[in-house]
């Protein structure tokens, strides 16, 4: 008979099974400027999306471009023989949370020392067919 962490276990596998997601970790970038990126193309089909993203002048919109590019490939490997002009994909949800914060000290005046702290993100795209 199965414990109840390995029903657990199966249950989550079954779901991740279909649910079409990459994810980023660690990205040099703080996980603000990621989010403002992040919603411009939350709820938005995804060729639509990208070609939001190809033309945004934002650093963080080629990564999450690139993120989105690899959800994408993860769907075609799951649905293969399957369009995607014929799936309807769209983003269903963006995430960012804040990674590690990598601290620093810079100097400052009169022999002081401030603390900067350098941020990161990790970032999830989940994709979905409407």
């Amino acid at each position: 008979m199965a414990s109840r962490k390995e029903k657990r276990a199966d249950k989550i596998k079954k779901s991740k099974k279909k649910k079409y997601f990459a994810v980023l970790k660690n990205c040099p970038s703080s996980p603000r400027k990621m989010r403002l990126v992040a919603d411009l193309v939350r709820g938005v089909e995804v060729n639509e999306a990208l070609d939001v993203l190809k033309f945004s002048p934002k650093e963080a919109s080629r990564k999450l471009e690139k993120l989105v590019r690899s959800a994408i490939a993860n769907w075609q490997t799951k649905n293969e023989g399957v369009r995607i002009e014929d799936s309807n994909l769209y983003i269903k949800e963006v995430y960012v949370d804040s990674a590690r914060i990598l601290k620093r000290l810079r100097p400052a005046p009169q022999g002081r020392a401030h603390r900067i702290r350098k941020r990161s993100n990790h970032v999830t795209v989940i994709l979905d067919s409407k």
